[in-house]
């Protein structure tokens, strides 16, 4: 019998590593915010886009749940010396995250309003530019900070005495040059002050003289002017001697004593810059708004001519240019000129800083300038210039998140975006993306939809699966991501128009163009086609216009859309004259205010380094008020529970029966207007999404008495759906009389107008001219410009 040879045994599969199990990131029963004990798998190293309607929980589960748990842990790393130095985040509420990688945020909060803040300082380029001219420029002056207009030259002589060994005390000078003008401090501009707005130079003090809000002679201002003995406080203003009137304007803080009491006493227009100009304009209350832009006038300085440098600094030249017109040539030029400098000695640096600024033109940011003050920018060109540190980032494995980063960009423009976060997944990343435009969500590989409606009747996840399934899901986003607008059968006439002539805002080229008044006018164009400059910058004053921009709303925890809106002060007259009290009492910020916890409805304890912890107060039970206050009721609620409603329940409470006050149900019809019915009128302005915060400043707005509406891209954090009750509105608004001005990418709203004025054809220099002039069928019918060419693949036949 012939023996066979034994069969080799098959090699074994391949087992998969334990690291490669680890390829989905896992939430389990998230409850923050409105988030309704929700889980997902989010695949890594792929796009997953999360969609649904504005409130419906999106930022929550992006934001506020995987990037901020993410960040924290990466904080716990650090020594808690290090911790102390940075924010405390605390664990959001959620029972597990699994797979977590090293969250890059790159959001839509507006870049600082810091005078001194510019596109330069802000990505780095501005440090390198520095130092290039430090060390290539002639004749030489100083270090990098001899360019830097952030930094004020500074002399000091004087004793120093080291306690080492035997202590000896040693004499020493000290120098620094820095790059600041010394006459605008390096802002660019200087403050002129009207002092026909600050008194009636006619009265004296204790007449009445001053007309500048909050500064009345009842208080404590009065006691003072009258003790302080450096003017007469019965003399007329105008009488006043030169040492009088200096020290009644501008002496500097000086202690004083009065009756006992000590006390200091400030010139005038030191107060006024303390007070009122180192607020924010638009966190102003109206009436100090109006003072502030009737009082104070800003001017170019003389000395520098704007460009915030001192002169020293804009001697130094490097082939006949100056660091200034270095700042001041749009980008895309910048970058051109580094590039033709060919230098052994600073080569490393010429590549990086080349490198920065192509990365500003391949974002499509090449039509800024380096010395464009950074609180200038839109959201999304705040977005855009962040994500420029990351773009050539040799950085793996990691979570970038985005917030809309479509924010700002034309139809035309969104394709390069697409094309940026495809190369961030394909280079290893995980990249989230909270999106509303059908063209975003299209690139996805995953798809989470939350929902179904906003705010409490959001919170929940309707959808996850790719685009296709998406489509044919039959949830709310599915459903309208193929919607088409449909051009108008019938347009409006105008009514009249308001001419702008010769308009030369940043690039703009001598604009001559009539805007028609009376009906829905929308201003498009590419990226940094002029659309802003021509709306914002060249309506001539005294128009009547009401301007809702996207800049955010300053407010604490404790601001809520009812304070923001002046909604409380109706219903806290209501309440007080329905009980024979005073309405302090129905404020949480003022009398009415728990003792336990200062009306937060939250203790807070400071734990150093380490997150604090927020527990809800024993004694008001999170309601904020005195229980006495909550004894007091008024149709048949307490403040508490009124604060407790949604606008929509408001507005039916406060607008008949026993409860009615027209006053406060004017204000809740705004709101649920520009789609915001659902939110509470207590609810903390902090949590809301940069969508809802822009249609509550429109909803407050609504009330101004002007004619004409200039919303700049209103669309911003809208659903799909909720664009249509948008233009609903802007109807509304268009049909009892207001003449808007919309600018805008969204090809519905496009479709919608009356009349669209067009931009372009370019950005920057290459744009800055009115391309088009008509109506949108005209625009479709010539496609004549890139708008013209989107627009028309977009409307329905």
């Amino acid at each position: 019998m012939s023996s066979k040879a034994p069969k080799k045994d098959s090699p074994p599969a391949t087992a998969r590593h334990a690291a490669d199990h680890h390829d989905l990131i896992r939430v389990q029963g998230a409850r923050v915010n409105n988030l309704k004990d929700i889980s997902v798998e989010l695949p890594k190293r792929r796009l997953t886009v999360f969609t649904g309607v504005s409130g419906s929980g999106k930022s929550s589960l992006v934001f506020g749940t995987i990037a901020a748990e993410s960040q924290r842990l990466i904080n716990e790393t650090y020594s808690a010396f290090v911790q102390g130095f940075m924010p405390t985040l605390a664990r959001p509420e959620v029972d597990v995250l699994d797979g977590l990688t090293t969250a890059i945020i790159v959001d839509q909060e507006r870049m600082g309003g810091d005078p001194r803040s510019t596109v330069g300082t802000a990505t780095d380029a501005n440090a390198m530019l520095r130092i290039l001219f430090s060390r290539l420029g002639k004749p030489h002056i100083s270090s990098p900070s001899a360019f830097a207009f952030n930094v004020p030259s500074v002399k000091a002589t004087g004793a120093i005495t080291v306690e080492r060994g035997t202590a000896k005390t040693v004499k020493q000078t000290f120098s620094r040059t820095g790059g600041m003008c010394p006459r605008c401090e390096g802002r660019g501009a200087v403050t002129d002050f009207d002092l026909a707005a600050f008194y009636d130079d006619s009265k004296s003090l204790n007449e009445g003289a001053l007309t500048i809000p909050g500064f009345s002679m009842e208080g404590w201002y009065g006691r003072i002017f009258n003790g302080c003995g450096f003017f007469d406080p019965d003399k007329p203003i105008r009488k006043f001697t030169k040492k009088e009137l200096d020290a009644l304007l501008h002496k500097e803080p000086t202690k004083i004593k009065i009756d006992g009491i000590n006390l200091t006493y400030q010139g005038l227009i030191p107060q006024v810059q303390k007070s009122f100009l180192a607020k924010d304009v638009e966190a102003m209350q109206p009436h100090i708004r109006a003072f502030v832009e009737r009082a104070v006038t800003f001017t170019t300085c003389p000395e520098c001519e704007g460009t915030r440098l001192s002169e020293a600094a804009r001697s130094s030249r490097i082939k006949k240019l100056n660091i200034a017109e270095a700042c001041a040539m749009q980008i895309s030029d910048l970058a051109a000129w580094v590039r033709g400098l060919n230098e052994a000695s600073v080569a490393p640096l010429l590549a990086k800083l080349g490198h920065t600024l192509d990365s500003f033109v391949e974002i499509g940011l090449g039509y800024l300038s380096l010395d464009r003050p950074s609180g200038t920018l839109s959201g999304g060109e705040a977005q855009r210039v962040k994500m420029i540190r990351h773009l050539g980032s040799s950085l793996t494995d990691v979570t970038y998140v985005f917030d809309e980063p479509t924010i700002g960009l034309h139809p035309h423009d969104i394709q390069r975006m697409n094309e940026l976060l495809l190369r961030l997944r394909d280079k290893g990343n995980t990249v989230l993306v909270v999106e509303h435009k059908p063209e975003a969500i299209a690139i996805a590989d995953h798809v989470v939809d939350l929902g179904p409606g906003a705010g409490a009747a959001g919170g929940m996840v309707c959808f996850e699966g790719s685009v296709e399934a998406l489509r044919a899901s039959g949830t709310l986003t599915g459903r309208h991501l193929d919607d088409r607008a449909a051009l108008k059968k019938k347009v409006r006439q105008s009514t009249g128009a308001l001419p702008i002539r010769g308009a030369k805002a940043h690039n703009l080229r001598n604009v001559d163009v009539d805007i028609p008044l009376g009906v829905l006018v929308v201003v498009t164009g590419v990226a940094g086609s002029g659309k802003s400059s021509l709306v914002h910058g060249s309506i001539p004053a005294g128009a009547g216009v009401v301007s809702v921009d996207q800049g955010a709303i300053r407010g604490s925890r404790r601001s809520n859309p009812a304070t923001y809106t002046g909604l409380l002060d109706p219903i806290r007259n209501a309440f007080a004259k329905a009980n024979g009290v005073k309405p302090a009492l129905f404020s949480a910020n003022s009398e009415g205010a728990c003792p336990t916890c200062n009306g937060a409805g939250v203790i807070y304890t400071d734990l150093a380094m380490m997150a604090g912890v927020a527990t809800v107060c024993e004694e008001c039970e999170g309601k904020r008020f005195h229980a006495s206050v909550l004894d007091h009721r008024f149709g048949g609620r307490d403040i508490s529970e009124v604060l407790a409603m949604p606008v929509t329940e408001a507005a039916a409470f406060f607008g008949a029966g026993a409860a009615r006050v027209p006053a406060a149900h004017a204000i809740l019809e705004r709101l649920a207007d520009v789609g915001l019915g659902y939110l509470s009128l207590g609810q903390p302005l902090t949590t809301l999404s940069g969508g809802e915060r822009q249609r509550l400043k429109l909803a407050t707005h609504m009330a101004e008495k002007g004619g004409v509406y200039v919303l700049d891209e209103p669309t911003t954090g809208l659903h799909l759906a909720d664009v249509e009750q948008l233009l609903g509105l802007l109807d509304r608004l268009v049909d009892a009389g207001k003449s808007v001005i919309v600018i805008e990418h969204h090809q519905a709203v496009m479709a919608h107008a009356d009349w669209l004025i067009d931009l372009g054809p370019g950005a920057g220099h290459e744009g800055g001219r009115v391309v088009f002039e008509g109506t949108p069928a005209d625009l479709v019918a010539k496609r004549s410009t890139l708008t013209g060419q989107h627009l028309a693949a977009y409307v329905r036949p």
